[in-house]
């Protein structure tokens, strides 16, 4: 997220261990407020097939601190209090066969205007991957950008819908 590495900066900097540090890391968690994120993650992968918890499986060798970005673990749902609740749920979804994601043929057949914004140094999605995507899709004009991360509408959501609805309208 374009603001990532200054929230981390600051998190940081704090005493481990004291009030502060403990309150800002569990801040921090998305899974307090938003349990079925974790729960569903790995599904938005799955094109035709199990996740059987992928990111785990291929996960390079890192040291406990190594960041891993969004990836959610089955581990999580035994250490992470308000995850727990959930851990049935979550084993069974990624055991599930899940369709695939999106029709080929019928995206090419669209005739309703599109855009898609595309992030060219997202951390998350392959700008690479999003534009074979986009290639796919009748109509869709893509906006390739390096002015904003992942988290772009959170960061500048008034501007980014503008430019997304003025691409779509054929106006930009």
């Amino acid at each position: 997220m374009s603001d990532g590495a200054e929230r981390l900066h600051y998190l940081i900097e704090l005493p481990k261990g004291s009030r502060a540090f403990l309150h800002d890391v569990e801040a921090a968690d998305p899974f307090r407020r938003n349990p079925l994120y974790a729960v569903v993650h790995e599904s938005s992968y799955a094109d035709g097939v199990a996740t059987r918890w992928s990111a785990e499986r291929t996960r390079p060798d890192l040291p406990p601190e190594g960041f891993t970005g969004e990836h959610v673990y089955p581990w999580m749902f035994t250490e992470y209090g308000e995850l727990a609740p959930w851990r049935e749920a979550a084993e069974i979804l990624a055991e599930y066969e899940w369709p695939k994601l999106y029709d080929a043929e019928r995206l090419a057949e669209n005739e309703v205007p599109a855009a898609a914004a595309i992030f060219a140094e997202d951390a998350y999605v392959e700008a690479e991957y999003s534009m074979e995507t986009v290639s796919l899709v009748r109509g869709l004009r893509p906006w390739l950008t390096n002015e904003y991360e992942h988290n772009a509408m959170r960061a500048d959501g008034g501007r980014v819908l503008d430019r997304l609805i003025d691409l779509a309208r054929g106006r930009a």
